[in-house]
């Protein structure tokens, strides 16, 4: 953690000023190295008085996420413990693969402000603008067979949903397996990618990222319609650093599940595709089906003119359904 983030958490904490001098003497550095950390948060678009003899105090400022803020609202656990927190990304999936096969400790966490080039399912862009979103990726590494990967994404989308619904009044929805919803329109995109053992077939590490549109903002021309935010849906501000570590504190109550799956009936009550007519896309293939179920595994239980299938793998839409 940086003198910088250190210094915010500090002057966040507190609600009256703080001499350069304890923050110095608190914080094991010098007094020229406060002061640096104070210009670069008034840099960043903090507000920070200066009052002789008294010391600085926070006035306002934009939610730049910090280590400090985040771990505020944070439990005990030990999914999310260490993180880093990065400017700017091309993706924070790419850098949590890196880090991964390099040997990165189960639950260590991957934060971006922006990224570059966020990426979701099936090769598609996620939209991820500065400041207004939540783009993470956590490294796990479960002892589960590779088939199993699916029940990952599930339990993800569960945590997520309960999440935005801790800070936000709204109701989330999920459409299998990766996308949640909040009236009608996509909120959050969830991708799971897994480095694995190709003698045992087990997975080495998962990589988990998770993009959730916070901010009230605007979309562009081809998304407008189709995708939401949770601040456009609520009306409210919501805080990114709240539920960053919301979403942290269910992925480590959901956790230990992961084996018995007793996630999984949450993860059909939300359902927004059960019932529905949906369409499939399995690679090159496209096809109409009726959505039945959500089994033990994960797989999307689905009816067609040739019989039951069941989906661990490929995508649905509901553009088509009636």
């Amino acid at each position: 953690m940086s003198v910088k983030d250190d210094v915010l958490g500090l002057l966040t904490d507190r609600d009256g000023p703080l001499s350069g001098e304890w923050l110095a003497r608190k914080l094991g550095v010098t007094r020229n190295a406060v002061w640096k950390a104070i210009e670069a948060l008034r840099r960043e678009g903090f507000v920070i008085e200066a009052a002789t003899n008294r010391g600085y105090r926070l006035v306002s400022g934009p939610e730049i996420l910090s280590i400090p803020q985040i771990k505020k609202w944070m439990r005990p656990g030990e999914i999310g413990t260490p993180m880093e927190i990065h400017s700017r990304l091309d993706s924070t999936n790419r850098l949590a693969k890196l880090m991964a096969a390099d040997g990165a400790l189960h639950g260590f966490l991957v934060l971006a402000e922006s990224q570059s080039s966020g990426r979701g399912r099936m090769g598609r862009s996620f939209f991820s603008p500065e400041h207004t979103g939540v783009y993470a990726t956590y490294i796990l590494r479960p002892h589960m067979h590779v088939e199993q990967a699916v029940l990952l994404t599930s339990l993800a989308a569960v945590a997520v949903a309960r999440a935005i619904e801790a800070v936000a009044d709204v109701e989330v929805r999920i459409k299998w397996v990766n996308d949640l919803y909040i009236n009608g329109k996509k909120v959050c995109g969830i991708l799971c990618e897994a480095g694995m053992d190709f003698e045992s077939g087990q997975l080495e590490y998962a990589v988990l990222g998770i993009g959730v549109n916070v901010t009230a903002m605007a979309f562009p021309e081809a998304l407008s319609g189709i995708a939401t935010s949770i601040e456009n849906e609520c009306g409210a501000h919501v805080s990114r650093s709240r539920l960053i570590a919301e979403i942290t504190n269910q992925l480590n109550d959901l956790y230990p599940q992961l084996a018995t799956g007793a996630f999984m009936p949450e993860n059909r009550s939300r359902s927004n595709v059960i019932g529905r007519e949906v369409e499939v896309l399995q690679g090159d293939r496209r096809y109409m089906a009726r959505a039945m179920d959500i089994d033990e595994r994960g797989r999307l239980v689905v009816k067609t003119p040739n019989g039951i299938v069941r989906l661990d793998s490929g995508e649905v839409s509901l553009r088509f359904a009636r």
